[in-house]
C-alpha cells in the first residue's frame, strides 16, 4: 500500500517542481513587456479566441470572475483590451483586443513561444506528446471528482 503512495507523492513533486520552474523562465519573459502572467494570458485569449463574455474567461484562464474584471481593468488602462457590450443580451459583457493589443501580442508571442520551448526541452517531441496525453488524462480525472 505504501508503495502507491510514494509514485503518487513522486509524481506530485515533479509535476509541481516542472510547473514551477517553467513558469520562472515563461514569468521573467512576461514581465518584460510589463504584465503578469494572468494579464498575459486573458490577452493571449482574447487574440487567439476573438472577443470572450467576461464571464466565461475565469474559466479558460483558471481564475475567478472577480480576478477577472481586475485584470481586464489593468489591461484596458493599458489601451490592450476593451469592452464591448452585446447586441443580443445587454447583460453579456465582451472583452475584445485593441489594435495595439493585437500589435504586442504579434509582435511578443513568437520569442514567448521559443521560451516555453527552451524550457520544455529538456524532453523529445515524442515525449512531451506523451507527457500531454497523460496529463490531460490526469487532469480529466481529477476534474471529474475520482
Amino acid at each position: 500500500m505504501q508503495g502507491r503512495y510514494d509514485v503518487s507523492l513522486d509524481l506530485y513533486i515533479a509535476l509541481t517542481r516542472a510547473s514551477q520552474w517553467i513558469n520562472a523562465h515563461t514569468d521573467r519573459d512576461i514581465k518584460r513587456h510589463d504584465m503578469n502572467r494572468t494579464e498575459f494570458g486573458v490577452l493571449e485569449l482574447l487574440y487567439h479566441k476573438g472577443p470572450q463574455p467576461l464571464q466565461q474567461i475565469g474559466g479558460k484562464v483558471l481564475m475567478s470572475s472577480g480576478n477577472i474584471t481586475y485584470v481586464v481593468d489593468k489591461l484596458e488602462k493599458k489601451g490592450y483590451v476593451r469592452r464591448r457590450a452585446s447586441t443580443e443580451d445587454r447583460r453579456l459583457i465582451y472583452a475584445e483586443t485593441t489594435d495595439e493589443g493585437n500589435r504586442l501580442i504579434e509582435e511578443v508571442f513568437p520569442d514567448h513561444a521559443k521560451v516555453i520551448e527552451s524550457a520544455t526541452a529538456g524532453l523529445a517531441e515524442e515525449e512531451k506528446e506523451l507527457a500531454c496525453r497523460l496529463l490531460k488524462k490526469l487532469g480529466k480525472y481529477a476534474e471529474n471528482g475520482f
